[in-house]
C-alpha cells in the first residue's frame, strides 16, 4: 500500500538548498512533498535513504549521484538522512540502509536495498526511464565497456554474484552482446556449474556463437571438465612424491590444482613436466599449458608469468 505521504507535516528545512539546476538534493520534511511527490509527476525521482554512520551508504552515494547526474535533469535524486528525518523513514517502513526507491506519478514504483556498483545502478535507471515512457540511450545509460571492465574486476576478486548481475544487466539491454554472454558463462564456470555453462554455450544465439570472444570460454569449459575428472589432490601429490618421474600423475595433479582454482600451482606442475621431459606424451604438458592460457585469458597474471617461463625452458 502506498504510504500516506500527505500526513507528513512540513517542518523547518534541515538541509542546505542544492545548487540551482543540480539534480541531487538533500530533502527533509519541509521539501519532501515538492521535491519527491510533486516532482515525480514530471519525471523519475530517486530517493536515497542514508545516514552518516552507514558504511555502505558512503559507497553507494557517489555512484548513485554520478548515475543520476548523467541524465541531465531527466532523473533527480532526493537524499534523505534518516537520523534527521525519522518520520519519513517510518512512513516508508525503512528497516535497513542504504535503501533506494524510485518515485513516479507520486508513488514508489521500484527500489533496491544495499550498495550496488555504478554499472548496475545505471542499468536500473535506464530500465525505469524506458518503462515510464522516457527515452533511453541518454548519457546516464550503461557504458558497456565500463560495465564489462567492472564485471571482470568483480569476477577476478571472487565476487561472482555481482559480476553475474552486471553481465545479466548488459544482456537485458543487448541480448546479442557476445562479451557479456562470455562473461556470464565464465561466472557459471567459476561457480562450478560447468554443465549449465556448456548448455548455454551450445544454445548461444548464432551471432554470439560466431564471435571469437567465446573461444576462450570454450577452452575454460573444456579445462574445467578435464579438471573435474582429475582425481584427489592429496592422492596425486602423494604419487608424485613417491615417483617424481610419474609425469601422468603430475599432469593429473596440475588439473586437480586447476579444479581448486589454484592456477599458479597448476601451471607450475605442467612447466615441471616440460622442464623434465618436454616430449612426454606428444608434448601433452605444453599443449595443456596452451589450453590453460586460452582459458585464463592473455592478460591473466598467471598466463603472463607462465608464458615467460615456458619460453625460457623451450629456448634455453
Amino acid at each position: 500500500m502506498t504510504p500516506p505521504f500527505s500526513q507528513l507535516s512540513p517542518q523547518k528545512p534541515d538541509a542546505p538548498a542544492a545548487a540551482p539546476g543540480d539534480p541531487v538534493k538533500d530533502v527533509g520534511l519541509a521539501t519532501f512533498m515538492a521535491d519527491v511527490i510533486e516532482a515525480s509527476r514530471a519525471h523519475i525521482v530517486v530517493v536515497d535513504f542514508w545516514a552518516p554512520w552507514c558504511g555502505p551508504c558512503k559507497q553507494l552515494g557517489p555512484a548513485l549521484e554520478n548515475a543520476v547526474r548523467g541524465y541531465k535533469g531527466a532523473v533527480t535524486l532526493a537524499k534523505i538522512d534518516i537520523d534527521k528525518n525519522p518520520d519519513i523513514a517510518r512512513q516508508m517502513q525503512i528497516q535497513s540502509i542504504p535503501a533506494v526507491f524510485a518515485f513516479f506519478q507520486g508513488k514508489p514504483v521500484d527500489g533496491f536495498m544495499g550498495a550496488l556498483p555504478e554499472a548496475q545502478i545505471k542499468s536500473w535507471l535506464e530500465k525505469l526511464v524506458k518503462a515510464t515512457g522516457g527515452e533511453g540511450g541518454v548519457e546516464g545509460a550503461v557504458d558497456f565497456d565500463a560495465a564489462l571492465k567492472q564485471a571482470a574486476e568483480y569476477l577476478a576478486t571472487g565476487d561472482v554474484a555481482t559480476a553475474q548481475a552486471i553481465y545479466a544487466d548488459i544482456l537485458d539491454q543487448d541480448p546479442a552482446h557476445a562479451a557479456a554472454y562470455a562473461g556470464l558463462l565464465r561466472c557459471l564456470v567459476a561457480l562450478g556449474d560447468v554443465a549449465q555453462a556448456k548448455r548455454m554455450l551450445e544454445s548461444a544465439p548464432e551471432s554470439v556463437a560466431k564471435d571469437k570472444v567465446l573461444d576462450s570460454v570454450r577452452a575454460a569449459i573444456e579445462v574445467a571438465e578435464q579438471a573435474g575428472q582429475s582425481g584427489s589432490l592429496a592422492d596425486l601429490a602423494e604419487k608424485v612424491a613417491r615417483d617424481p618421474a610419474d609425469h601422468q600423475a603430475r599432469f593429473d595433479l596440475a588439473l586437480a590444482h586447476y579444479a581448486k582454482g589454484e592456477k599458479e600451482q597448476a601451471a607450475d606442475r605442467l612447466l615441471d613436466i616440460v622442464r623434465r621431459d618436454r616430449a612426454w606424451n606428444d608434448e601433452a604438458a605444453r599443449k595443456q599449458l596452451v589450453k590453460f592460457f586460452e582459458a585464463m585469458g592473455p592478460t591473466d597474471p598467471v598466463t603472463i608469468a607462465a608464458r615467460k617461463r615456458l619460453s625460457s625452458i623451450l629456448f634455453a
